[in-house]
């Protein structure tokens, strides 16, 4: 039996039926191309994902107050009436700071203050989140934080502000909103707790800094005052809304929660940059297997386009086959002949769908991009693309079985009488 021949004439049978052969390898290519684009996409958006959050620092933990829920009479999520929001079961203030400060294993812990006020600028007017920390301890949240040049950063500084890029030139704008020097007007608008009215508090600032984008989104859009000034300015009391628990190292981080809850139980808040990732690395996974069996779906329907393919070709050349056999061509050789047929199928399809799934994954990939964010790049490995190419092939190669058995299977006498 030989190969060379075999493939020539499998070949052969491919060109003169041009159109269903195109179609088909189509078919084939539209799966294969499908599984490329989400692959590179997925190991793109992963590497995305791990430079992001390298960007985290993972020694670190966000606690907050878990609220109370409030029940009796109808009122709150007991009552199902409405009425005022859950209180909460801790009052985060210096003691508790203290407290969890003296646990095993933390470093430091830090207090923070976080709502939004309106900043006013040459005329213009922006809503903004304004985080209320030590403007020192930013780094630890985000370890690669870098200002731009002319900025200065004190801990003691009532009249300083600090603002990320984004801020002081929102995207999409043509002129900045804000510059190093600039002065700017804030307002806190607040309900006054004794008299239920509405009130305003308004403090002028220096602009003394600008962070350069960091990967972390809770500075990264946010503007930055000093601790005491948000106590003050937003009438906290000392009520921290979160305290950020620093650890000595990443590995510390469970053994630190476990000895919260046992002091706490589940009356406190407890957010860990290892939860977040694990979140997100989940949804992620969801979202890439999904896009991936949508791809296999395709790649299965252009099985089934081989299938049909093949099928009809032994139909329409069941007196060719019959020739063959009365000449002494075995039943193996006519097998051979339709397999070689399924399996240039797929290689054609599959050697065309990862170029076209290459193309397709860049361009599906620029759409993630908006403004001066880049979008996410593909990442195409050598293994996955080996993988979808043989996976392609061997489906198809599959999927030329049953037309082929069912040629080699044809009776020479039966085949030369039909028409």
């Amino acid at each position: 039996m030989d190969l060379k021949q075999i493939f020539a004439m499998s070949f052969d049978a491919i060109k003169e039926r041009k159109i269903k052969s195109i179609l088909t390898i189509l078919m084939v290519m539209v799966g294969s191309s499908l599984m490329v684009a989400v692959s590179g996409i997925g190991s793109g958006f992963s590497e995305f994902f791990n430079k992001q959050t390298s960007n985290l620092a993972g020694n670190i933990m966000f606690i907050n107050s878990a609220p109370q829920p409030q029940s009796g009479n109808g009122a709150g999520p007991g009552g199902g009436g409405g009425g005022p929001p859950p209180t909460a079961k801790i009052t985060l203030n210096a003691a508790i700071e203290n407290r969890l400060g003296s646990l095993p294993f933390v470093k430091e812990t830090i207090p923070s203050y976080q709502t939004s006020v309106s900043l006013e600028s040459q005329g213009k007017t922006k809503d903004y989140s304004v985080f209320s920390i030590n403007p020192e301890k930013l780094t630890v949240l985000a370890p690669t934080l870098e200002y731009v040049d002319g900025s200065v950063v004190r801990q003691n500084d009532p009249s300083a502000i600090i603002i990320s890029s984004d801020v002081a030139q929102p995207p999409g704008e043509p002129t900045p909103f804000l510059s190093l020097g600039q002065t700017v007007k804030a307002t806190y608008s607040f309900v006054d707790p004794t008299t239920g009215n509405s009130d305003k508090e308004v403090k002028s600032f220096v602009v003394r800094a600008v962070m350069k984008p960091t990967g972390n989104p809770t500075i990264d859009k946010a503007v930055v005052v000093n601790t005491q000034v948000g106590n003050s300015l937003f009438h906290k009391s000392g009520k921290f809304d979160s305290i950020i628990i620093v650890a000595l190292s990443p590995d510390f981080i469970d053994a630190i929660e476990q000895e919260i809850r046992k002091l706490y139980g589940n009356d406190i808040g407890i957010t860990t940059v290892k939860a977040i990732i694990k979140t997100v690395q989940e949804f992620t996974s969801g979202v890439s297997a999904f896009l991936l069996s949508i791809a296999i779906v395709s790649l299965i329907v252009g099985a089934v386009g081989i299938i049909t393919t093949l099928y009809t070709s032994v139909i329409e050349r069941t007196r060719e086959i019959g020739t063959l056999k009365a000449i002494g061509a075995r039943d193996g050789y006519v097998l051979s002949l339709f397999l070689a047929e399924a399996l240039l199928i797929g290689v054609f399809g599959a050697t065309t769908g990862l170029l076209a799934g290459i193309v397709a994954g860049f361009g599906l990939s620029a759409g993630f991009g908006s403004g001066d964010q880049p979008g996410i790049t593909p990442v195409y490995l050598a293994s996955d693309l080996a993988r979808v190419w043989a996976i392609t092939v061997g489906l198809s190669f599959m999927a030329g079985l049953f037309p082929a058995f069912k040629a080699s299977r044809l009776l020479p006498i039966l085949a030369l009488q039909r028409d």
